[in-house]
């Protein structure tokens, strides 16, 4: 296995790790923009125009995060349409990083449940997510 593919699965294994946390935690966490800056280099590096719209959400993700003040609907529906793109581009990946990019489109959609409901944990919804997709 090539040095980059085992660096992408090691960022996308963190993003799920960060994803299925506690966000309101991670999120006041230094290195947040660094972890977001990584993700959005590994989907530019890809080098597919498909990835384009994960670019820009991320992109601005990235930026809300940095501006200090979070608004839960822009997280969530960033979250949300990240989500469903990730899933989406699942095809595009081989061996086992697919099922990391599939575990991840999946911690989107839970995190995205979970900024507007924080009752329960992204954790939680992601394995319900998980039974429900069996």
């Amino acid at each position: 296995m090539e040095k980059k593919e085992v660096q992408n699965q090691v960022h996308l294994d963190a993003a799920t790790a960060l994803l299925t946390g506690d966000l309101q935690e991670e999120a006041s966490r230094a290195g947040l923009d660094n972890t977001f800056q990584r993700w959005i280099q590994d989907l530019k590096d890809a080098d597919n125009p498909e990835l384009h719209q994960l670019v820009v959400d991320m992109q601005e993700l990235k930026a809300h995060f940095g501006s200090g003040t979070l608004d839960k609907d822009v997280i969530s529906r960033l979250l949300q349409r990240l989500g469903e793109n990730t899933l989406k581009a699942a095809i595009f990946s081989e061996g086992n990083t697919r099922p990391r990019v599939e575990q991840l489109g999946e911690a989107l959609l839970a995190a995205a449940k979970q900024v507007q409901s924080p009752g329960t944990s992204s954790e939680e919804d992601l394995q319900n997510a998980n039974r429900e997709a069996r």
